[in-house]
């Protein structure tokens, strides 16, 4: 699942159009409508952009703040820190206000049957000795779930 994908997942959900996504971009991170634009268009097109890791990480975490309120301090976090698929099922996690039982419902909605040490593994610190790297399936199944909960 490519940084587009997931952004224009995202978009679906949300039922954005670009100045939105826009707003949702941190002010630290200069960014126009075209581009977005170019984000959102499909791979085989001529104007398509690819979103990249860092313009992920900033919508991710501007989304945070438009679903919960006010920006704190995590908001700007290490932009060092790569930006993986168990960060970006965090994030979303932050950003929905996800618990561990509406997790369960989001993979459950995708036929996905996941225990609760399974689920725990996603979120571990990544030098954990229990930490699981999220695989791109996974990620796309839970934004597909969260997309199939959040219709509901």
């Amino acid at each position: 699942m490519t940084k587009n994908d997931i952004l224009k997942s995202i978009q679906k959900i949300e039922k954005l159009d670009t100045t939105q996504i826009l707003k949702l971009f941190l002010a630290n991170f200069p960014i126009d409508e075209k581009r977005i634009e170019g984000y959102l268009k499909e791979a085989d097109d001529k104007a398509y952009l690819d979103c990249g890791a860092e313009a992920l990480k900033h919508f991710l975490d501007g989304l945070i703040v438009y679903k919960r309120g006010t920006p704190t301090d995590k908001t700007s976090e290490d932009t060092s820190v790569k930006l993986t698929n168990n960060m970006i099922l965090k994030k979303l996690r932050i950003a929905y206000e996800l618990k561990e039982v509406d997790l369960f419902a989001i993979f459950h909605a995708v036929d996905i049957d996941i225990t609760k040490s399974e689920l725990s593994s996603l979120f571990r610190n990544e030098n954990h000795k229990k930490f699981r790297c999220c695989p791109d399936s996974i990620l796309q199944l839970f934004i597909e779930g969260l997309k199939i909960c959040e219709e509901a």
